[in-house]
């Protein structure tokens, strides 16, 4: 039996006995467990339950907390509004369901934000949502039962009263969300805004646009989570201006997870199903005013989706990042893309970003279509990226000419994998980076490539140590331009270097 499962039947016990032993939840007199039918649910699927439910939660709060109980049903809902001090408790066999919008079923309508201008409208409202809160503490949502994002509006709609997020929190503190299933999420299965203290465990999401949003939150747990994104992100960190203040992204964990991009609903029943070209993924960015420090993700998974992304395009300041202990497969793009550019999606005056002390180590690639990517811009590097002990096998198959391409810099360009174009490597392209070493990697084709591994344009310092790549005889382990301090040692069965400068050449 899984901890999951003993975690439900001792939930569910512990709920009966509280149910049994308290005063009547119906006449409102202080009890820590509020049953949701005893305020009127029906959890047929077909009586509108949102006003019992929240009836329930109102309940709960006005006694000072406790638990709204949603037992085995299936309850067609809109807008819940989350309370402090509360758990929303949705027992096996409970299915939240987001109702379709009609005259009987509204969302609450999309409230003003103070500000608009530098973030989508999806992030600058939160309670156009199937169960939403603001300035609360002490909150949980738990499973093991689900929510269905059915009525849900997962498009770029800027229609005010048209649901379209399943979990919207912003400015909460100490929040868990834990065991549920959240199946088609809407725009977001979760956005969290100004979240500090939050822990996400035990989720399975499988939706088609973003997982989980994690946007300007302090102090984040996420863990033993499968979140499938065909067509947007899995689990994304962001630091928007929907605060109205540029806020740091800081002090998060994710571990033990599985990000994929099978077809909509095939990682819930099972049959993980693949179809054109999924995102998936984990990423920071795009929304990227406030930063993104002190980030730790370890021993995860991805399958049939895209690599990494670590983005700062809006003036903020991403750094110490340490990533290990992952296994990519059939990785429909880059296995790493980190990119610095100035699109400046901000307040006017604000400097362009930095990217700087990211550690990648232990990871095992197999079926990369794209080479990975490194990019600052003109004036503005990428600084101190260290990949140790990688394993890439790549699909290959360029041809030699598109060796000779330059990608654009696309300085102001929305950032992501593809944008700049066909890569000149086969490897790793890297471009304006400092201190950037590569210790331990074996890069393999699954077709003969005509690019050289690594290409280097405006790089100060640049390390491999026991790097081997496959290429086809005749072409160069490295092509350089404008490389300042490089070193190659033990490496590919080419002879030692140390180049103090490299204004334009290749090596061996």
């Amino acid at each position: 039996m899984t901890g999951q499962q003993l975690r439900s039947i001792a939930g569910t016990a512990i709920v009966a006995i509280l149910v049994a032993s308290s005063a009547s939840a119906q006449n409102g007199t202080s009890s820590v467990v509020f049953d949701v039918r005893a305020y009127g649910a029906k959890g047929d699927g077909v009586a509108l339950d949102s006003p019992a439910i929240n009836e329930a939660i109102d309940k709960a709060s006005a006694a000072g907390g406790g638990t709204v109980w949603l037992p085995a049903g299936t309850y067609r809902s809109v807008s819940i509004h989350l309370k402090s001090n509360t758990a929303i408790h949705l027992d096996a066999g409970a299915v939240l369901v987001a109702a379709d919008r009609s005259a009987d079923a509204k969302y609450d309508v999309a409230e003003p934000s103070p500000s608009t201008r530098f973030q989508d409208f999806g992030h600058s409202h939160f309670h156009n949502s199937l169960l939403w809160g603001e300035h609360l503490e002490n909150v949980s949502i738990e499973g093991p039962g689900q929510i269905v994002g059915k009525g849900l509006v997962n498009d770029f709609t800027k229609q005010m009263d048209d649901g379209n997020k399943t979990i919207a929190l912003r400015d909460c503190r100490h929040v868990t969300i834990e065991d549920v299933t959240i199946r088609h999420g809407g725009w977001f299965g979760i956005l969290a805004t100004g979240v500090d203290h939050l822990k996400i465990r035990g989720l399975l999401i499988d939706t088609n646009r973003d997982g989980m949003d994690i946007d300007c939150c302090r102090d984040v747990h996420v863990s033993e989570c499968s979140v499938n994104s065909p067509g947007d992100d899995g689990i994304c960190l962001k630091s928007s201006y929907a605060l109205n203040e540029a806020r740091a992204c800081e002090n998060v964990t994710i571990t033990n997870c599985h990000v994929s991009g099978f077809k909509e609903g095939t990682l819930w029943d099972g049959t993980m199903l693949r179809e054109g070209r999924p995102t998936g993924r984990i990423k920071f960015g795009t929304e990227s005013n406030g930063g993104f420090r002190n980030i730790a993700i370890s021993n995860c998974t991805f399958d049939y989706c895209g690599g990494f992304a670590l983005e700062s395009v809006d003036g903020a300041l991403l750094e110490d990042v340490t990533i290990s202990n992952i296994t990519m497969r059939d990785i429909v793009n880059s296995p790493f893309f980190l990119r610095l550019g100035r699109r400046m999606r901000g307040p006017a005056g604000t400097p362009v970003g930095k990217l700087r002390r990211v550690s990648i180590s232990n990871v095992r690639v197999v079926g990369a279509r794209e080479a990975s990517t490194i990019a600052g811009i003109p004036g503005h590097s990428i600084e101190d990226v260290s990949f140790s002990h990688i394993r890439i096998q790549s699909k290959g198959g360029a041809k030699a000419e598109q060796a000779l391409l330059v990608p654009k810099e696309d300085e102001r360009g929305y950032p992501e994998p593809g944008a700049l174009g066909p890569m000149p490597a086969s490897c790793f392209f890297v471009r304006h980076a400092k201190n950037v070493e590569f210790d331990d990697i074996r890069s393999d084709m699954d077709k003969t490539d005509g690019r050289p591994p690594f290409v280097l344009d405006d790089v100060t310092g640049a390390d491999f140590f026991k790097v081997k790549a496959a290429r086809l005889d005749g072409l160069p382990f490295v092509r350089a331009t404008n490389i300042r301090d490089l070193i190659i040692r033990a490496s590919d069965g080419v002879r030692d270097l140390e180049a103090k400068s490299l204004d334009k050449g290749q090596y061996p």
